[in-house]
């Protein structure tokens, strides 16, 4: 049995930018687990730029975006596990995992990050009908082929989906000299950020059919066509609006799901809206001393936010560290009391008002953070009583597109918070930064949007 203080599960953006955050905090014995031969995540394959403006106030790629968190993982000689794997997570807070050099291991952790990010919806997820040929991949792969392993998976490509990452793909398709046929999206908007379908699609002249569906694939040994639909206000086929499009390759890029089978095998509270976590204002789930971040709490819109909330969660979990030490006690000597305790902790709590068993010490301890008319998936879903926190932030995605739209947040009926933004999409995340001083210290927070439907 090992034990560390701080262990990080996920070496990508947000898993090193929790670990040097929690190092600058304090923390020294700090471990991080990655299962990818390299330290970056999704990261090492995105040679695009746009990355690293807000965190950096440079115009970065992925590539040197990741580096730059590289560099100072290396400069604070912040051990890693890299090409390991997570088998387990217990409510106990320890984890087994296993590796071709260190074969199986168990470690137990004074506290540990979750940064395990997202994978991307299969085509089996999204149930689209016809024969298996070869040439159906998503974005990511194809992503991957071309980026780092040099192959062109297609030469005319028709893309499910309005997903950032297969925007992007689709402009460096056409810029190796491909042809993409055409996006394919569900509903009647993009999901995409709005600059990713005005630099990827509109500049290059991509047709974009909304409101339809890929209603068969055609192709024995690989793709030679799909048929294309209209979908009705309810999603359904409407027969008789298929059409026939040429092509050898399927490309998905239809949203991303957290990474979060090792949370619920922890028995961790989750939220069904975010597909993540439930957690506290500082990033907490309903285990004490395991906190979430980045795309497996909620999915980000930009990679500059994802490393911004991790670092919240690495100065958070130090600060919890920190509490949890008995005065003059080793860091060791912590870590091993506070990982005995936790069972016990997690047990013995006392369940929230609409929430499982297991996040805190009744209804009354909370401000609950809801969804109104407009927003979903609100991060923090709960705020404690006498926080500390100066501010507390909370982010959510708008469910429609709306322009002249007002982002509301209300305790009761006191209006908090009220800005107007010209438009609103689905594509970015909305953020509200409320004074911890003015928020009430139970109830509910609804937010909401205000605004004409486009």
């Amino acid at each position: 049995m090992r034990e560390v203080e701080l262990l990080v599960i996920g070496g990508g953006a947000a898993g090193m930018a929790a670990a040097v955050s929690a190092y600058d905090s304090g923390v020294r014995d700090i471990l991080i687990i990655e299962r990818n031969p390299a330290l970056g995540g999704v990261l090492q394959q995105c040679i695009h730029n746009g990355f690293g403006l807000h965190r950096f106030k440079e115009d970065l790629t992925g590539v040197e975006f990741a580096a730059k968190y590289v560099d100072m993982v290396k400069e604070r000689n912040i051990p890693c596990l890299l090409g390991t794997f997570v088998i387990s997570l217990s409510p106990d807070r320890t984890v087994t995992a296993v590796s071709p050099e260190e074969g199986l291991m168990h470690i137990r952790a004074g506290s540990i990050v979750l940064a395990m990010g997202c994978r991307e919806r299969s085509r089996n997820a999204l149930l689209i009908p016809g024969t298996r040929g070869a040439g159906i991949m998503t974005a990511g792969t194809a992503q991957k082929w071309l980026n780092l392993n040099g192959y062109l998976p297609g030469k005319k490509i028709v893309i499910v989906g309005s997903g950032d990452i297969g925007l992007i793909m689709a402009r460096q398709f056409v810029l190796e000299g491909c042809s993409v046929e055409a996006v394919v999206e569900i509903m009647p908007f993009s999901g995409g950020l709005p600059r990713n379908m005005k630099q990827c699609i509109e500049d290059f002249g991509i047709p974009v059919y909304y409101s339809s569906v890929i209603s068969e694939v055609r192709g024995k040994e690989r793709v030679t066509s799909v048929l294309v639909g209209k979908v009705d206000e309810k999603r359904r086929l409407i027969p008789g609006t298929e059409f026939e499009i040429p092509c050898d390759t399927l490309m998905i890029s239809a949203g991303l799901i957290p990474e979060n089978e090792l949370t619920q095998q922890a028995g961790i509270e989750m939220d069904p809206a975010t597909k993540g976590a439930l957690v506290t204002e500082d990033l907490q789930t309903s285990i004490p001393g395991v906190f979430s971040c980045g795309n497996v709490l909620h999915v980000h819109d930009l990679v500059d936010y994802v490393s911004e909330e991790a670092e919240d969660a690495g100065r958070n979990a130090a600060k919890w560290l920190r509490e949890q030490r008995p005065q003059g006690g080793a860091a060791g000597d912590a870590a091993d009391a506070v990982a005995g305790k936790a069972a016990d902790a997690a047990g013995a709590a006392v369940a929230v008002a609409g929430a499982a068993p297991g996040i805190a010490a009744g209804a009354d301890a909370y401000l609950r953070a809801v969804s109104g008319p407009g927003a979903g998936g609100i991060v923090p879903q709960l705020v404690r009583k006498h926080t500390g926190f100066e501010t507390v932030s909370f982010l959510f995605r708008p469910r429609f597109r709306s322009r002249d739209a007002y982002v509301v947040a209300k305790a009761g009926d006191e209006v908090l918070y009220r800005r107007k933004y010209p438009a609103v999409t689905p594509g970015e995340m909305c953020r509200v930064d409320l004074p911890g001083s003015k928020l009430p210290e139970s109830g509910t927070l609804e937010f909401s949007i205000e605004g004409v439907p486009v």
